[in-house]
């Protein structure tokens, strides 16, 4: 029996050259089938059979007719085409180092090779676990998909305690879960909901991505969320997916692309029936940020207003989607004072972020530090270097408890802010604090 050959690697040139990068970082397809036709001689159909896509599929992306944006396509493009997965926003690919060079990590030295190493032989191998997934029972019924909803429920709560860090890789299992149930034929409720699970466990993904500051990441499956939620034609989750991407513009400083963002997430909104007062309080805030970060200070209140009125609307019985529900009113109270924060208006900014970090529940621990930076940076704004540093101090002790470079990045941002007042008392002993409580973080944590 002949061995199969190993796919063709891309050349060099072609994998280093302006033009396919580019492509690649905009998941552009049908430029990257091109170019791997023209310049390595790899053609429609070899691709179709490399990737596992049809070549009718493979021919309507080069022509521009279809997108391409499921992440398990993706991924078979990265591995069929062997284009490295940093390129298309993936992770490393496991062919990208070759078995005789890759490095097993270090254990730490307090923990003794011999008693992990049962452990590890004790367990079934990959291609075993995948066998046994053929062979299992494939019945989905909706306590199926309640069990789902409640498992992502569970997700958001433990990354408001402890950052999604050591989430993900639950979550992104249970994502390729969901996506392999959806290759199946299923009936049409059961379909829709597997969609709309998937669509939130991509866009969860997206957002421990987002919380980790590593945005090529976040916005892949930001976008697979995207599209997911719009085969479904969920409008109000696509707002919602559009929102993320919104904030995630203006933490890289992008303030056109965040208000184009929001403005699209505010569109689908209102296309939707049923869409409620609480959704659009939230965009609005959404927008606000927007302006805010554009320095618009007119435009900037008018979307808190917005928001204000649109809150107010609430009833107790609107059919709020779940993943709305953290909009209560301490959010658009810390929320409307971040905004005037954003402008440089500390003084209507102080008040709001105080009163809302004193009711905010103990155990959202990233919550309570973003949020006591912001109140520490109204206070140095208006002058109040101790106070601020004490409120600092509190960001700090919550910032312990979570795995958020978002947080980390905040922090350290509000110790450069110190730096006219770097001998005063109060500085000093919260820098002292800060490289004593998240000393790694500080040093090598890369600047937004």
């Amino acid at each position: 029996m002949s061995v199969p050959s190993r796919p063709k690697e891309l050349p060099v040139s072609l994998l280093t050259a302006p033009v396919m990068i580019e492509a690649c970082q905009a998941r552009d397809f049908g430029r990257i089938f091109r170019l791997v036709k023209a310049r390595a001689g790899i053609y429609p159909s070899m691709i179709a059979r490399r990737c596992d896509l049809t070549p009718s599929r493979v021919g309507e992306v080069i022509a521009g007719r279809r997108q391409l944006l499921h992440m398990d396509v993706i991924e078979r493009i990265s591995d069929g085409l062997r284009i490295p997965g940093h390129m298309l926003g993936l992770a490393r690919r496991s062919w990208e180092t070759p078995p005789s060079l890759t490095v097993t990590p270090r254990q730490p030295a307090e923990v003794p090779t011999s008693a992990v190493e049962p452990l590890a032989a004790g367990l079934p191998g990959a291609d075993v676990d995948s066998i046994l997934a053929l062979a299992a029972e494939r019945a989905l019924s909706p306590s199926t998909l309640d069990a789902l909803h409640s498992s992502i429920a569970d997700y958001w709560r433990r990354d408001d305690e402890h950052g999604g860090e050591t989430l993900r890789p639950a979550v992104v299992g249970q994502l390729r879960y969901v996506v392999d149930l959806l290759k199946e034929q299923r009936p049409a409720p059961l379909r829709d909901g597997l969609h709309s699970i998937a669509a939130e466990l991509a866009r969860l993904t997206g957002w421990t991505y987002f919380d980790a500051r590593q945005y090529n990441q976040a916005r892949a499956y930001f976008t697979e969320s995207l599209g997911l939620a719009k085969t479904i034609d969920d409008r109000q989750f696509m707002a919602n997916v559009l929102a993320c991407m919104s904030l995630q513009a203006t933490y890289q400083d992008k303030p056109g692309d965040a208000l184009a963002l929001v403005t699209a997430a505010q569109d689908q909104a209102r296309a939707a029936p049923g869409t409620t007062p609480r959704v659009l309080a939230m965009l609005a805030m959404r927008e606000a940020f927007a302006h805010a970060t554009l320095g618009n200070h007119g435009a900037t209140h008018t979307a808190i207003s917005e928001a204000h009125t649109q809150f107010g609307r609430i009833s107790t019985g609107d059919p709020d989607p779940a993943w709305v529900a953290y909009f209560d009113e301490p959010k658009l109270s810390v929320d409307t004072g971040i905004a005037h924060g954003r402008l440089g208006e500390a003084a209507l900014a102080e008040p709001l972020i105080a009163d809302a970090l004193r009711r905010e529940h103990a155990s959202n621990h990233r919550g309570r530090a973003f949020h006591a930076f912001w109140l520490a940076r109204t206070q140095l704004q208006r002058g109040k270097l101790d106070e601020a540093c004490h409120t600092a101090m509190d960001a700090l002790a919550s910032a312990a408890a979570v795995s958020s470079q978002r947080v980390t990045g905040h922090l350290r941002e509000f110790c450069d802010q110190l730096e006219p007042f770097r001998r005063e008392p109060a500085a000093v002993a919260f820098e002292s604090r800060l490289r004593e409580v998240l000393p790694r973080q500080v040093n090598e944590s890369p600047r937004p």
